[in-house]
């Protein structure tokens, strides 16, 4: 029988994939590339830290969960940097932003 540390990791494992799917559907419906862009990032930072935390408590010992503290730390800093410097490599090219109207809809 499952311990309740199983039951927990699989949840958070379960809701971090489910967490990525997302993102990846809302990177294909989003209009543009500035809201693809954040689509992408938000729910790639939220799904790995979901991930992340069930497979620590799925850790067999110390130095399992240290390297993988340490890629969570890693994935920390360079997602977001990474996304940053694609939206500010859109911009300096020329990129604008698409706007909505109040309606919901584009002009």
């Amino acid at each position: 029988m499952a311990t309740w540390i199983d039951v927990l990791a699989n949840l958070l494992l379960g809701a971090g994939a489910l967490l990525a799917v997302m993102g990846a559907i809302g990177v294909l419906r989003m209009p543009d590339f500035f809201t693809r862009t954040h689509a992408g990032s938000v729910t790639e930072t939220g799904g790995m830290l979901l991930i992340m935390s069930g497979l620590l408590l799925l850790a067999p010992d110390l130095a399992v969960a240290v390297r993988l503290l340490l890629i969570v730390v890693f994935l920390l800093f360079t997602s977001p940097t990474a996304v940053h410097a694609l939206a500010y490599s859109a911009v300096r090219d020329g990129l604008k932003p698409q706007l909505v109207d109040g309606s919901g809809s584009s002009p």
